[in-house]
């Protein structure tokens, strides 16, 4: 979708892991189209993305979060929400630690819960709040293709993907009576720093892509791209759906 189709002009958003890859380019995106953008991951390092913003004119702001921490997060959304309100939440944030079953322990199991799921559940119902006491609100979750099949080593992560099709349901039954849309995407293997070992060897990306009807790997634009359909009104009517952004992988 061409980003000047969509007006988010006078809209403000949160993006969760907005530092890098798919985050980052849902936060241009929104910006893009006009939203004013709070960009927020755990680096207190933006690479580059606020001189990004200055030089293309956005309205993006970076915060440094500790999404496995629960104070980190509440002194996140208090601290946004004394600057105005947030009219769309991006829970994009996400880590996958890849380990055989056997060597998977109960701490990082709890780590990984908190992150994919605790710390989405604990923003959305946040915020939340606020959207359901101005009677608008756009909450997007990214779940995965690995919410759909299951998938060797990343016990933690696929029980998450499962995990947040099932919250972003569950807050859509709840919400969606008091203006308040919620979905989620589903992204395929796209080329980001997390699917680097799949991307970069050539043999094994060579296998992965004939499994792909579309025949490539997706690239965080593509992800980005659904994203905005889902914050525009013309998705007023859109709800507690999971949008695959696979390329096919799923139809084969």
């Amino acid at each position: 979708m061409d980003e000047m189709q969509v007006t988010l002009a006078g809209r403000r958003a949160l993006v969760t892991g907005g530092r890098r890859g798919i985050g980052r380019a849902i936060v241009l995106a929104l910006a893009r189209s006009g939203a004013s953008v709070v960009a927020a991951a755990h680096s207190e390092d933006d690479a580059g993305l606020l001189r990004q913003a200055e030089e293309e004119g956005l309205a993006i702001e970076y915060c440094s979060v500790d999404l496995n921490d629960r104070g980190s997060r509440a002194d996140m959304i208090n601290n946004i929400l004394a600057d105005g309100d947030v009219d769309i939440l991006v829970n994009n944030a996400g880590a996958q630690v890849r380990r055989p079953l056997l060597e998977y322990g109960l701490e990082q199991w709890d780590t990984d819960m908190e992150l994919l799921l605790s710390s989405m559940f604990d923003l959305s119902q946040a915020l939340a709040r606020e959207m359901v006491a101005r009677g608008y609100g756009r909450i997007i979750n990214l779940s995965s293709i690995s919410g759909f099949q299951g998938a060797r080593n990343i016990a933690g992560y696929t029980t998450a993907k499962h995990a947040v099709i099932g919250l972003t349901k569950a807050l859509a039954n709840e919400l969606g009576i008091y203006g308040v849309n919620v979905n989620a995407i589903a992204p395929g293997i796209c080329e980001t720093d997390m699917t680097t070992d799949v991307t970069t060897n050539k043999e094994h990306a060579e296998i992965i892509r004939g499994r792909i009807p579309l025949g490539r790997f997706a690239t965080p634009e593509d992800v980005a791209g659904p994203v905005l359909f889902l914050c525009s009104d013309a998705a007023a009517y859109v709800h507690g759906q999971t949008m695959l952004v696979d390329g096919g992988w799923l139809a084969r």
